[in-house]
């Protein structure tokens, strides 16, 4: 049939992966844009003449593709199977977040030389890669948001292919953010550039992962260390995740590993610090799993750290993330004693719901 689905078929056929239909037909696109891509030679941009004289030869770029749905549906699987056979070089496959954060170190670099940015970062990104693979495209931020459009318009002129996996249609992007009347036009050029794919379906493939195992884990110890570690793999398919940072009202709060939409975080990272219910809401509205190591039973002389930690599982409750926890006692046992003792009745409540099959099979928004 093609290079990604024999693969995909393959890994069913040895029980690696379970038959999903929807799957199959995402993998059979995605084959037909390796076939584009094997007879697609990019040129360089024409210059103005030739473009007036109407005798610029530049080959269309064929249509990426845009793969939405819900979590743990197996975008990112698919698109790396994809990512591993297309024989395009140079091709680049990054983490949406990542690929901003450096865009907008560039748009730095060349604002001190240029009066516009955007073409010479748009002319470095398209000499890196004819193919570019996003993971987790998503636009919350009114910075990234107000310089898409041109970015985006940029390298679909230099002729880049990108293909895309997100939990958002188009369509949801950036809803409800601020000056989002300025970012429609993004929207309808990614729709022109890429086919629109729904990955569809109720198969939380991840969460399959988590059933077998306690996801609160005490005591703490080298058994628990390796328990998080194993679900850690599990989730992300990589032994360590990259830092990442996310704004916050113009500070940066700093994520010590992130991957695949799970954050890992050690109990002194969100709760020793001086962070706030927006620091928590944000981790909470950019990732669907979160891992907290070490959580230790507080003394009343640990009451701040103790409010900490009731904002964040408050956050993460509310948003309905999934937690991953290893810690020295039992939820009721944390914080017997001291200020606000009693609230914290109700955190130890929701940290043994959040345990539940109900609660982890839920459906997540992101």
């Amino acid at each position: 049939m093609g290079r990604v689905y024999d693969t995909y078929h393959m890994q069913v056929e040895r029980g690696e992966l379970g038959a999903d239909f929807e799957q199959a037909v995402v993998a059979k696109k995605l084959d037909a844009l390796c076939e584009a891509l094997d007879a697609y030679e990019p040129g360089n941009e024409p210059n103005g003449v030739m473009k007036w004289l109407g005798l610029s030869k530049q080959q269309p770029a064929p249509q990426g593709l845009y793969i939405h749905g819900d979590v743990g549906r197996g975008k990112t699987m698919l698109m790396d199977m994809f990512y591993d056979l297309a024989r395009t070089k140079p091709k680049s496959r990054i983490h949406f977040h990542e690929f901003m954060q450096k865009v907008h170190s560039r748009v730095h670099h060349w604002r001190k030389q240029h009066d516009d940015p955007i073409p010479p970062v748009a002319a470095e990104i398209a000499a890196e890669a004819t193919l570019l693979c996003f993971d987790e495209f998503q636009v919350t931020d009114i910075t990234d948001a107000m310089i898409l459009g041109r970015l985006f318009t940029a390298l679909f002129e230099h002729g880049i292919i990108v293909v895309a996996t997100s939990n958002i249609e188009p369509e949801g992007l950036y809803e409800h953010g601020l000056n989002r009347n300025s970012f429609l036009p993004f929207i309808k050029l990614m729709q022109q550039k890429m086919q629109v794919v729904s990955l569809d379906g109720e198969k939380d493939y991840r969460l399959d992962r988590l059933m077998g195992h306690k996801v609160y884990v005490t005591p703490l110890g080298a058994e628990a260390d390796v328990e998080l570690q194993t679900m850690w793999e599990e989730l992300t398919e990589c032994e360590s995740g990259p830092p990442m940072e996310l704004e916050v009202t113009g500070r940066t709060l700093m994520v010590p590993q992130a991957a695949r939409s799970v954050a890992r975080f050690d109990f002194s990272d969100l709760c020793e610090k001086p962070l706030g219910p927006g620091d928590f809401l944000k981790i909470a509205k950019t990732f669907h799993t979160v891992i907290v190591e070490n959580i230790p039973k507080l003394s009343k002389a640990r009451r701040n750290e103790a409010k900490r930690f009731v904002i964040l599982i408050d956050a993460l409750y509310d948003n309905h993330v999934r937690l991953i926890a290893s810690a020295a006692v039992a939820p009721a046992k944390i914080y017997p004693e001291g200020d606000h003792a009693f609230e914290f009745n109700r955190t130890a409540s929701r940290l043994v719901e959040m345990q539940s099959e109900e609660y982890l099979m839920a459906p997540q928004s992101h």
